[in-house]
């Protein structure tokens, strides 16, 4: 795993990703169940996975790929969102967010949408 300048899982973070992983929210527990193992588009998903000073909810490093789940609490972090967003991408890292609700109500289009994107991304990186 290569990041441009992030230090992947830094060991400051073993417990709270822990934690993270223990806590999972419904939504979180609904996606990670489609996602792992290889569940969608045979690409390998991680839970809780560090980047620099970040936790990712779900990230893919074939793709270069962090899925966010958005609960009600991201109404008020909007701005920290979007830093954290530009960051990610600093490194290399494309961000795809969806609300928790989209996840429990719409599963089938969250995987779809995720399978476009990890096809685009694959085309982007496959063109000389």
């Amino acid at each position: 795993m290569q990041y441009k300048s992030a230090k992947a899982n830094p060991s400051d973070q073993k417990d709270q990703r822990k934690g993270l992983r223990h806590r999972m929210t419904h939504a979180e527990v609904v996606l990670w169940l489609a996602l792992k193992n290889r569940g969608v588009g045979g690409y390998k998903f991680r839970r809780q996975q560090g980047i620099g000073p970040y936790i990712l909810d779900f990230y893919c490093p074939e793709l270069h790929l962090c899925v966010e789940l958005d609960g009600s609490s991201h109404e008020y972090k909007s701005d920290y969102d979007a830093q954290r967003t530009k960051y990610l991408n600093n490194q290399g890292i494309r961000v795809v967010r969806f609300k928790n609700e989209q996840v429990i109500t719409c599963l089938e289009g969250v995987i779809a949408d995720i399978l476009r994107i990890g096809k685009e991304i694959k085309t982007l990186t496959s063109t000389p």
